[in-house]
């Protein structure tokens, strides 16, 4: 069963992301958290039980997420983008535009890539992930901001291709 404090904590989590949904599944228990627009409600359900309740008639838990705005500033992309090519997540997991807090970055917008030259770190898991350009051209648009968690198909970089 899911603690009330794990739940609020798990709000703010997802919050403070880019994350927009989040499933749990624990010991028969599913806690779904999703924040689609500015307010969203959190539902805790059982399954084969109405979900209205829980087990011991516990009423379920609907906290509200109100955003405190527009979420965190992303770059806009030009209109005309079709030419592009679009170096897209493979998985979730934290975006590292370097090796390690101390280095210099993998790739700068202006930089010449091939489609082997290694352009971001994924973590996934503890698990340190390269992403490779996969075509060759220049880098015209980092999308994400370094440190930030990213979604499986959210676009990275732009690429103009050669």
């Amino acid at each position: 069963m899911f603690k009330l404090s794990e739940i609020k904590e798990l709000i703010k989590l997802v919050d403070q992301t880019t994350v927009h949904e989040l499933e749990i599944e624990n010991e028969g228990m599913r806690l779904s958290i999703r924040k689609p627009g500015r307010t969203e409600v959190v539902n805790v359900q059982t399954p084969h039980l109405s979900h209205t309740y829980l087990p011991q008639g516990q009423p379920t838990v609907q906290a509200p997420v109100v955003a405190n705005g527009p979420g965190p500033e992303t770059k806009t992309v030009a209109a005309d983008d079709s030419n592009l090519h679009r170096i897209v997540s493979p998985m979730v997991g934290t975006f590292y535009r370097s090796p390690s807090p101390d280095a210099s970055s993998f790739v700068n917008i202006g930089d010449r890539v091939s489609d082997k030259t290694v352009v971001c770190i994924l973590e996934a898991m503890k698990l340190m992930n390269p992403l490779e350009a996969e075509v060759k051209g220049e880098i015209v648009d980092i999308l994400v901001e370094n440190g930030q968690l990213v979604e499986f198909g959210q676009p990275l970089f732009l690429v103009k291709p050669e």
